[in-house]
């Protein structure tokens, strides 16, 4: 009986026909003839020997895997200041068992090919080719910057890698374009929506790669606003993510005409139910255009005060000064009033309120509060500060003083704080009084026996009650 390790037999290992317009249960009564009848051929000999030599083959990787990998590691270690060269060595290096296993497959593949028939190292060599493009596959997919997607590329190709390798991707095929629906003059098959998948995935992850490259290209070139940048890169990266999707859709073999229909229900669907979220797309365009806010820029909106990160489709990003980022809807930008600190200038007033006691000399705290302010850091002398009187408040003298600050990003309480904790030094060494609420009663005259009643006596006709 002849078996498929034979010389003179093609090479794939498992002969599975299937047929465009079969069902999957005949797919599935060929899979278990075909290997009922490969059954004892996967017994012989030679087949023991080869899954022996790839299984000492696995073993021998591991071992040089386990012995290697903290030495390398150490080497990595000492290399500084190559950011690109330790990534790609880091990368090999977490591969080198497979690395490891598939060269030791190529070792035991040539050794067999010399010393008995090609035939009998059959199931090395598909075992050798799976290996090595593991290794390329895995390596590939660290371009994908999602571990999640990485990782799915990584098992998708190798998975069609080895259909191929095996020899039985044409039934898959002929599987997959069998599963299939008809919807009018339109055919859907499992394979389609495969291929539609995987090149969809390959054009979105290529237009994104392309635009970021491009928009990175045009910032270093081009002397433009960083609004302008930014909208730039989004019109970029938008009109790249279109060209895609349609191209994906055409080589799949989806008319474009049937979108249409899909496109007028999502305008409706936007005009019931996303009125916010078209809202906020409109409005993060505007903003855009007008430049009223750009990253970089400390704002007030609300209650959150900031820098802004980043402009994006639907919200802004803002780090306010203990870490905490904000996504702000671009709306409220549109809707709200906003405090842009470095709209036009990054030079801003601040005002501080204080009060001192009628004690004391009103020209003497006015100097005083002068000098003090011109003291603390962060305060400008391009303007110089002003201190004025506000009123006579009940228990004070009021007084405000304006100072300039260039640099609002680094916080504008802490400034605050900073000079009245100075102007409290200050005024204490001078010996002015900072004064507190405080009421005074006077009683003119007392009610007839309530003097009795004060020095803890009785009053009233009956000698009223101990107080």
């Amino acid at each position: 009986m002849t078996t498929p390790f034979d010389a003179s037999l093609p090479a794939p290992l498992l002969a599975i026909a299937v047929a465009p317009n079969g069902t999957i249960g005949d797919a599935v009564s060929r899979v278990i003839e075909t290997a009922t009848r490969e059954y004892s051929n996967l017994l012989s000999v030679w087949t023991l020997v080869q899954i022996a030599l790839v299984a000492i083959s696995y073993a021998i990787a591991s071992l040089i895997a386990a012995f290697a990998t903290p030495v390398l590691e150490e080497r990595l270690r000492i290399i500084h200041n190559q950011p690109r060269l330790l990534r790609a060595l880091v990368i090999l290096l977490r591969r080198l068992k497979w690395i490891s296993f598939a060269l030791t497959l190529w070792i035991m593949l040539a050794a067999m090919r010399a010393a008995t028939w090609p035939s009998r190292s059959y199931l090395i060599a598909v075992a050798v080719s799976l290996a090595t493009a593991w290794v390329i596959i895995s390596i590939l997919s660290r371009l994908i910057r999602n571990r999640s997607l990485a990782n799915l590329f990584a098992v998708a190709a190798w998975f069609v890698v080895a259909v191929h390798f095996i020899g039985i991707d044409d039934e898959i095929v002929d599987l997959l374009d069998g599963a299939a629906i008809t919807m009018g003059t339109s055919r859907f098959s499992l394979l389609m929506l495969l291929k539609g998948t995987l090149f969809l995935a390959a054009f979105v992850w290529i237009a994104s790669f392309l635009s970021e490259l491009l928009d990175r290209r045009l910032r270093a070139t081009l002397d433009i606003s960083p609004t302008a940048q930014v909208l730039i890169g989004k019109a970029i990266k938008m009109a790249a993510l279109t060209l895609a999707v349609l191209t994906a859709l055409t080589l799949i073999g989806i008319d474009l005409t049937a979108l249409a229909v899909f496109s007028g229900a999502l305008g409706i669907g936007i005009g019931i139910g996303l009125q916010k979220l078209a809202s906020n797309l409109l409005s993060g365009v505007i903003i855009l255009a007008d430049r009223s806010i750009k990253p970089g820029d400390v704002i007030t909106v609300q209650d959150t005060f900031g820098m802004i990160r980043s402009l994006n489709a639907r919200y802004v990003s803002v780090v306010a000064r203990n870490g905490v980022e904000y996504l702000i809807p671009n709306e409220s930008f549109i809707t709200e009033n906003v405090i842009n600190w470095s709209y036009t200038n990054t030079l801003v007033r601040i005002d501080v309120s204080f009060g001192v006691s009628y004690d004391s000399d009103p020209h003497q705290v006015r100097r005083i509060a002068v000098e003090t302010v011109q003291k603390v850091k962060r305060i400008q002398g391009t303007q110089p500060p002003v201190c004025h009187i506000t009123g006579f408040g009940d228990s004070s003298i009021d007084f405000i003083l304006r100072f300039w600050i260039d640099d609002p990003q680094d916080g504008v309480t802490n400034i605050r704080g900073n000079v009245l904790l100075a102007l409290w030094d200050a005024f204490k060494e001078a010996g002015i009084s900072i004064p507190y609420p405080h009421r005074e009663v006077i009683i003119r005259k007392l009610p007839d026996g309530f003097d009795g009643v004060l020095r803890g006596g009785r009053g009233g006709e009956d000698g009223g009650a101990d107080v």
